[in-house]
């Protein structure tokens, strides 16, 4: 007797789409109506319509279902839908709104190439998180224009590239990393403290692609030791902004902020020391909000779906 039982169904792949186009009646129809036709069962979708712009937004979490689903007593097995089935069909969907949309897999871990100088407390937050499965993100690598953190880097795994950046090196540096993003596959980078300028032609290249952190005294207390002129100044909040990077310096969208109250006890070196934090917590959401493909960009904001 053969008391074996059949192996269960495959769970089914999990996607997320999402979309920006001229807000205009039956755009959520059109979407909702194309994952029903497909099999697709939504899990959460949140929308968002722009009176200022004129935009719509949206972002849709769905199960994958079955194509081609046969009839009869003895039924042939199943077709999953697959990725890139979606992607052929909805185009015609995304072709007639005039859509700017997106459509990968849930569980697909986005690559990043993190970038630092000589302040390493994001860096080491970032990996961290990477590594307790906090960050949806696969670490590809890690650039720096100085070598001092070579050796955390490579106690996480990950590859350490030291690339120096001096005034008649700037356009070869970026273009070596120009390089290792694409050899990498990677979709984000991610300016964990980099204390050097990007030209504006990288600016234009990785659009929508880099991310910064900066503390939110700026332009208030530029140059060395903010933090310090900050104290000097008598600042009851602490604060740090996370942003997409222009050619605008430090005026990319926002996609986070974060603040600390501060008293007067407080000294400079205890400023920096919640100025970190900040700083981290910031970029960490920034970061996974981004990965998660939960921010759209909406001319010089963002739209952030929660």
């Amino acid at each position: 007797m053969n008391d074996s039982h059949p192996a269960p169904p495959p769970a089914p792949q999990q996607f997320v789409l999402t979309l920006s186009c001229p807000d205009k009646q039956g755009i959520v129809h059109a979407v909702s109506s194309f994952l029903f036709m497909t099999g697709c069962n939504i899990e959460d979708s949140q929308q968002f319509g722009d009176g200022d712009t004129g935009l719509f937004f949206m972002r849709v979490h769905f199960t994958g279902g079955h194509r081609d689903r046969p009839s009869g007593p003895s039924p042939r097995p199943e077709t999953p839908v697959t990725l890139e089935k979606l992607r052929a069909s909805f185009a015609a969907v995304g072709d007639s709104f005039a859509m700017d949309w997106q459509l990968h897999r849930a569980d697909e871990k986005m690559r990043v190439v993190l970038m630092v100088s000589r302040f390493g407390h994001c860096l080491n937050d970032l990996l961290f998180r990477c590594r307790i499965g906090a960050l949806p993100v696969e670490i590809a690598a890690v650039v720096s224009n100085h070598p001092d953190f070579a050796e955390l880097v490579e106690s996480y795994g990950v590859a350490f590239h030291h690339i120096p950046v001096t005034k008649d090196t700037k356009s070869a540096a970026e273009a070596q990393l120009l390089e290792l993003v694409r050899a990498e596959g990677v979709e984000l980078v991610v300016l964990a403290r980099y204390m050097q300028v990007l030209s504006d032609d990288l600016c234009k290249q990785l659009s929508g692609r880099i991310i910064n952190i900066h503390h939110s005294f700026l332009p208030s207390f530029k140059g060395a030791k903010p933090y310090h002129q900050a104290h000097a100044r008598g600042v009851k909040l602490i604060g740090a902004t996370a942003h997409y990077v222009t050619a605008d310096l430090d005026e990319g969208p926002i996609i986070e902020q974060e603040v600390e109250r501060v008293g007067h006890e407080v000294t400079p070196d205890q400023l920096v020391a919640v100025g970190r934090d900040v700083e981290c917590q910031a970029l960490a959401r920034a970061v996974k909000w981004h990965s998660e493909r939960r921010v759209l960009l909406n001319g010089r904001r963002t739209v952030v779906f929660g």
